[in-house]
Order: C-alpha cells, then structure tokens, then sequence
C-alpha cells in the first residue's frame, strides 16, 4: 500500500463514528463521581484543587471502560493512585527543565513498555503522563503539591466508591464474553447446516476463557450460572464439527444430512437461549421443537452408528449447558427438569458415549457441573502480586527486535520533542503538544495515524463549541464546572463509539475546565489547537522515522501458527496410542498454544494491511492462501479429538509415529516459512500412507489425508509467494 492510501485510509478510520451499544447508566455513575469531587473541592479549597480532583476522578472513570476483567474498583484505585504519583513527582521536579524532562523521559519510556502488560495498563500509563503534564502547573508549592496528589487519589476513590454502592449490572462484561462464547457456537451450528466445513472462528472462547479468570475474592462472588458453560462450549464445538463434515460423519446428502441439519438448527436455537439467559440472569428457555429434535427416539435407526453417538453426546452436553445456565434457585419435589440432554424412550444415556473403539460399551452418565463439584477455578492474581509478572514482561521486551520496546523509545522520544517545542514557541501552554502525542501513540501505525487524525479533529470541534458556550454565555466557576461535568459524561457514554467523537467531549471538558481555574479562553483555544496539531505531526513523524512494521514479521507469526498447530495435531494423535479420555491435558495445552498463535498470526495481518511497505516475501493472496490452510489443518486435528478414545481403551500403536512425524514435519516446514521457501512434506505423505495400510478406521484414515492435505495446500500457497 502507497503512503498516500495509507494515509487516506487511517484517516478516514479515525473519523469513523460506529453504532454502539450504549451505558448511559454507567456513564452517568462515573460522572456523578466527578461531580461529587468537584463540588466537594470547589467548596472547600477552591478552583484550583478542583481542576486537579477532577482530574483524578475523570481518569480513574475512564480507567474503569476499559476492557479488563478485573473488578472495576480496583482499576478506578489503581488508576488514581499512579496518577496522583506521577504528578507529585512531575511538581517536585517541575520547576527544573531538565529534572523535569529527565523525569519525563524516564515515565514516558516506562509507559511504553507497559504496553507489554496490556492494552489496559498502557492506556492508564500513558494517560497518566498525559495529564501529568497539565497538572504539575496548578500547584505553588510543595505542600499544595502533596495536597494536590490526595486529592488526584481522593477523586479515584470516589469513584471506586460509587461502584461499590451503586453497581450496574454486576459482573456483565464477564456475562457478555460467555454469552458471546456461547452465541458463537449457535451461529457456528447453523452455517455448518448450509456450509459442513465452515471455519471457526475461537476468538468468543478465547475471550470467554480470559474472563473466566478470577481473583480470590470474585471467586466467592462469582454467579454459579459462570462457572461451567465455557468448559462445554469447548467441548461442543469439535462434537458439532464431526457431525457435520462429510469427510467422517454423514453423507453430503440424503436422509442422515436432513437429520444432522435439524440436529444442528436445535442446537443453534438451544444455545443461543442459554446465551440469552446468561447475559440477563433469567432462567433457560428452550423452545419445545429445539428439545424435541434433540430426543427423537428414531434418531439412531437413521444415522450409522458414529454420527450416532455424536448425536447422543451433542444432546447430552446441550443439555450440560441448560443446566449450568440456569441461575441456582431451588427445585420443588417432583418437578422434572426439561432438559434436552435426557434421553427420549428407548434411548440410552450419551453424556460421555461410548468408546469410538468399542461401539457397545454402555456409556456412564455423567453429571452436569454444580459449585460443589465445578474444577478449580482459573485464578487471576491481585494488582499486587501481579506486580512481579508484570515488571518481568516489561523486562523481557527489552530486546532488539521488540515492538514494544520501539514503541516505548518512540513515544519517550517525541514527547520529550513535543516538550521543548512547546516550551521554545511563543504559544504558551506548550504542554499539550507532548500530551497529544502521547495520547495518540500506539506500538502499531494503523492506530497512531488514525488516532493522530482524529484527535486534531475532535481538539478542533470540541474547542470551537466550548468557546461559543463561554463567548455567549459567560459561565461562572460553578456553571463552567457544571458543563464541565456534562461533556465528561457524553465522553464516557460516546467513548466507545469513536475516538474523533470521544475527543470533541474531551476537548470542551478541558476548556470549561481551565476556565473554571482562570486561565483565558481566548489564548487556550488558539494553543490548543495548534500545539494538538503540532503534537499529532510529531507523533506521525515519530513512527515514519522509526517504525515497528508488522509486514516484515508476517512469515515469523505464520510459522510460529504452523508449530503450534502441529504439535496441537501430534498430541491428539499421540492420544490414541495411549488414551487418557477427551480431557487430555497435553492436547488441551496444545490447542491453547495453537489458537494463540492463530490470533496473533490475525492480528498482524490486519496491521500489516494498512502499512505503506512491500510484503517482503508474503504477499497478500499468499498470506489469504497459508491462513485458510492452516485453519483446515487444525480443523483436521479437531475432527481427531471429537472421537479420541476413552481412558483404558485399546491403544492404535501407529498412532505414536504419526504424532512424531507430524510434530517433526510442521517444525521442518516452519523453518522453512521463515527462510522464504515452500516447505515439503515427503517424510509425513510417507507415513500417512503406511497408515493407511494399518490402520481400518476410516475416521482416523480420512483425517489423516486431510491434515497431509491441509498442508499440501500450504506449500502451494507459498510457493507463489
């Protein structure tokens, strides 16, 4: 892509308004705190250490949107916290340029690299440096100064206070992310009804997993409908993929395809009615003809004897699902449960099937997840245990070749710029060029540059509004306050819509702001304006000058997607020479692993699509060919682990040494992919066809050919490369 479109198409993202969801509650909660500060602080010290306040609880409110899975109290105290450091630091060094810029540099640098940490600690970090910059202005002294710092923390606490007292929706976003998870899954079962091999994508159980973490105290909180339905939506999917596919379930058409497609429409509508039930804490409502299809007793006189059990084992596990969904509430005497886990007359129980090896082994029920008898949960540490973890990931990224790192020289550099311009043009208030760099910075150029844009755009927008406002009105220090509170609140409702449209808010809040401390208008609107555009030119200057391009990375995250995806194979292979049941840890490790590389492998790509450089080896129809590749790879490996067999079932002996050649084969090609050759795949083609000849199964036959043929398909992606 040409610099030109480049530029013309982060531009035209960064001024893109979408249609979001909005939290007006929410949003009005975190500006009822910052109301309450600063009123509290106009009372009682004055404007100044109002505007110093209000900074802290606007902050620590925005830290509170981001998307974290930890409790937001903890995010509103942790972002006060550092805020009121960072700005008791910047006062003691304030009135030293060079102490001050030190200090600068040295709090900049470490907000890059707290990008390693997340996306959410970045954004606190940089943020905080970011009003730093405004704050060590306001005070006279040291003791104001300290002063100042209590109140910044005090505006944080506030706000995890309103939190506490007034909850919103209580654990929603982690009831959102499994809702998603599950919702995904339903949509995923009806295009496999149309399309028998569509593509999965795991990002809703990824993000589902991720919220599953809790720390200690969540966890004796934590609503029992959230603790089992992630596991079994793993479990469904590869159930629901087996059933499906030609290759090893049904025919493509005739009677078994017409029944496996009712099966799949009533497991969609199942599951998207326990989507809906988790994300709003009401009971499962199943529809009767969803549960009906499920139990049809003439199931298993239609299909053979394979897709079969799929079947019993998809009712059960759907029936899992309703069960954990449902929010705990005592059951009378009697009642029976609708559930369409249990069998219709005539049917035997499927909650584990049989062995896929021994077809008439009686399966053995097993029961749905309750508290008492969930596994472990997966635990998340506190903001001070995590501490260490964190300051080892800031550690590790400083290395050459590290994104994180160039970020973090990056933005120290062009703040520490955008500084002493500032302070060397006749403008006054030179602090907001460097704070609208810092704030537009991101490790990837796609975000820079639109945010750079949209910034200048809502700064030009937003102050133009609020100087009609105070140019026609001539609020006093109360009603400026009062209108200050109001543009805080549109920017926590819009945030989430656009950051140009975020950033109008943004921009009339720190005007009506700094009015209300006395600063004049007329000179913070033509500074602002120009030092914002300054800053944004800094920070797209910053990156073209030292850029971190995703581009060149490409064929190092595709063939860290092929390892990982081959070791994912070779351990469900290696399952069935010594079986250990589906809940093989190794294998779910290995999936793990391989679904990690696969959306690192997607997020480069969408990077790279934007970036004004040659694909150096990869072009973009190869990159298109190598993904769809590998996700039929890992599609074939998850067709294997649908079936693997019991604990204690016979072993497959050639198994082992189709798990070995897989493992070494995709580790050969993968050092090939980075070396910019085609890799080959003569010694696995070798083994699948001494498998072929011992072993009988026609699953395990077929899923072989498609796992060589998958990668048959790679070679042939990047050989035109």
């Amino acid at each position: 892509m040409s610099w030109l479109r480049a530029l013309r198409e982060t531009a035209r993202s960064g001024l893109t308004v979408e249609r979001r969801r909005l939290a007006p509650v929410i949003a009005a909660r975190g500006a009822l705190g910052l109301a309450l500060v600063m009123g509290f602080s106009l009372a009682v010290f004055g404007p100044a250490v109002a505007v110093s306040s209000a900074f802290g609880a606007f902050q620590a409110a925005i830290a509170t949107f981001q998307r974290s899975w930890r409790p937001r109290p903890t995010l509103a105290l942790a972002s006060g916290g550092s805020l009121a450091v960072s700005t008791f630091l910047g006062y003691l060094t304030g009135s030293h340029t060079v102490l001050f810029l030190s200090l600068l540099l040295l709090w900049t640098f470490l907000s890059g690299l707290a990008w390693a940490a997340g996306p959410t600690a970045g954004i606190i970090a940089s943020s905080n440096v970011a009003i730093m910059l405004v704050t060590v202005t306001l005070p006279t002294s040291v003791a104001t100064a300290a002063g100042h710092a209590a109140m910044i923390f005090a505006g944080g606490v506030v706000q995890a206070a309103l939190i506490v007292l007034l909850p919103v929706r209580p654990w929603g976003a982690q009831r959102d992310a499994l809702a998603d998870a599950l919702a995904a899954e339903a949509d995923y079962a009806r295009r496999l009804r149309h399309d028998p091999v569509a593509p999965f994508d795991p990002v809703p159980l990824m993000t589902a997993r991720s919220a599953a973490a809790v720390t200690p105290r969540q966890a004796r909180r934590r609503p029992a409908e959230l603790h089992g339905p992630r596991r079994l939506a793993e479990r469904i999917r590869p159930v629901l993929a087996s059933l499906a596919d030609p290759a090893v379930g049904v025919p493509a058409e005739g009677p078994q395809r017409d029944r496996v497609r009712e099966l799949l429409a009533a497991a969609g509508e199942i599951l998207d009615a326990a989507a809906h039930a988790i994300r709003h804490g009401e009971p499962v409502r199943s529809t009767p003809a969803a549960v009906a299809a499920l139990r049809t007793p003439d199931t298993g006189t239609i299909l053979g004897d394979r897709a079969h059990r799929a079947a019993r084992r998809l009712a059960a596990l759907l029936g899992d699902v309703v069960e954990t969904a449902e929010p705990r509430t005592e059951t009378s005497p009697g009642e029976a449960r609708t559930n369409p886990g249990e069998p219709g007359p005539g049917e035997p129980d499927g909650r584990t099937g049989a062995s896929p090896e021994e077809p008439g082994t009686a399966p053995t029920p097993t029961p749905a997840p309750t508290p008492a008898t969930s596994p472990t949960p997966r635990t998340r540490p506190t903001l001070l245990r995590l501490a260490p973890f964190v300051l080892a990931r800031m550690r590790a990224e400083v290395r050459p070749g590290s994104a994180v790192l160039r970020h973090a020289l990056r933005v120290s550099g062009v703040t520490a710029a955008g500084y002493l311009l500032g302070l060397a043009l006749p403008f006054g208030h030179g602090y907001w060029a460097p704070m609208a760099s810092v704030m537009v910075m991101r490790p990837d150029f796609s975000q820079t540059y639109a945010r750079s844009v949209a910034r200048f755009g809502g700064t030009l927008v937003g102050v133009a509004l609020a100087t009609a406002v105070v140019r026609t009105a001539h609020p006093g220090t109360y009603l400026s306050a009062g209108l200050a509170v109001l543009c805080a609140f549109g920017m926590y409702l819009l945030m989430r819509t656009g950051y140009a449209v975020s950033q109008v808010c943004v921009a009339a809040y720190v005007v009506f702001l700094l009015g209300m401390e006395g600063s004049g208008v007329g000179q913070t609107v033509r500074d602002r304006v120009l030092l914002t555009l300054l800053g944004g030119l800094l920070a797209m200057l910053g990156y073209a000058l030292y850029p971190a391009w995703e581009t060149p990375r490409l064929r190092g995250r595709l063939a860290d997607w092929l390892t990982t995806s081959g070791r994912y194979a070779a351990a469900v292979a290696a399952r069935y020479a010594d079986p250990a049941g589906p809940g093989s840890p190794d294998v779910r490790e290995a999936l793990l692993a391989a679904r990690a590389a696969r959306v690192a492998w997607h997020d480069a790509l969408g990077r790279a699509v934007h970036e004004p450089v040659r694909h150096r080896g990869l072009s973009h129809a190869a990159a298109e060919g190598a993904g769809h590749a590998l996700a039929e790879f890992g599609r074939a490996a998850m067709l294997l682990e649908a079936h693997l067999p019991e604990r204690g079932a016979p072993p497959l002996p050639a198994a082992a040494g189709l798990a070995e050649a897989l493992r070494e084969a995709t580790e050969r090609g993968a050092k090939a992919v980075r070396e910019r050759k085609a890799p080959a795949w003569d010694d696995l083609r070798e083994t699948v066809g001494a498998w072929d000849a011992e072993v009988t199964d026609p699953l395990l036959r077929k899923a072989a050919r498609l796992l060589l043929a998958a990668l048959d398909e790679l070679s042939a992606a990047l050989a035109d490369a």
